[in-house]
């Protein structure tokens, strides 16, 4: 971002902190506009990644044929409405179609698209298309539960209330046992059985 650029977000910072009562000129918040900004660039930066870049930088031949399934990948992200978190996990499977990717590449791409102003309903779909598109698996699942912050700070103030979206493609949507695997898995107890 451009000195510019960032001495305009920072007085923006500035007002909203006025506006809610606060002196900006505080001892505590003199530094809070650069804070803010450089958390802001953070959270906000899937908008400067690929996710088809991501995934291609990763992909391997392989005979394999059956469900690969990367889960409870955590995220945090912000709603588009209240700029509110929205904090969660996602679970990725996919069959492979002659390639798989490298198993980090998922939650990163779950980064760049939690790092976007956001609603599950949408980033659930997105990760889905990035993997159809870019791997061309047989068939790919995406299931995101989260908490939204929006629903538990303000509003109706619903604590501890969780969401749940999916995004199902190819055999997923298709074939009735493959689908059936896929919830068994992400719904079987988590633990370390190492």
């Amino acid at each position: 971002m451009s000195e510019n650029k960032n001495t305009e977000f920072e007085n923006a910072i500035k007002l909203i902190m006025q506006h809610v009562g606060e002196d900006p000129s505080r001892e505590g918040l003199l530094d809070t506009p650069q804070r803010v900004r450089k958390a802001f660039e953070f959270m906000y930066g899937g908008y400067k990644e690929n996710p088809e870049e991501i995934l291609s930088s990763a992909l391997f031949t392989t005979s394999n044929d059956e469900m690969v399934l990367v889960k409870d990948i955590e995220f945090y992200s912000n709603c588009e409405h209240h700029l509110l978190p929205i904090i969660g996990h996602v679970h990725v499977a996919y069959i492979p179609n002659g390639k798989v990717v490298g198993l980090s590449k998922i939650p990163r791409v779950v980064n760049v698209f939690a790092r976007r102003m956001q609603i599950q309903e949408q980033l659930t779909e997105q990760i889905a298309d990035a993997i159809m598109t870019t791997i061309e698996p047989k068939g790919v699942a995406v299931v995101v539960q989260a908490r939204h912050m929006c629903m538990e700070m303000r509003g109706v103030e619903k604590i501890n209330s969780t969401t749940t979206s999916s995004a199902l493609r190819g055999l997923f949507k298709s074939d009735n046992k493959t689908r059936a695997e896929f919830f068994s898995l992400i719904n079987s107890p988590s633990g370390n059985k190492f």
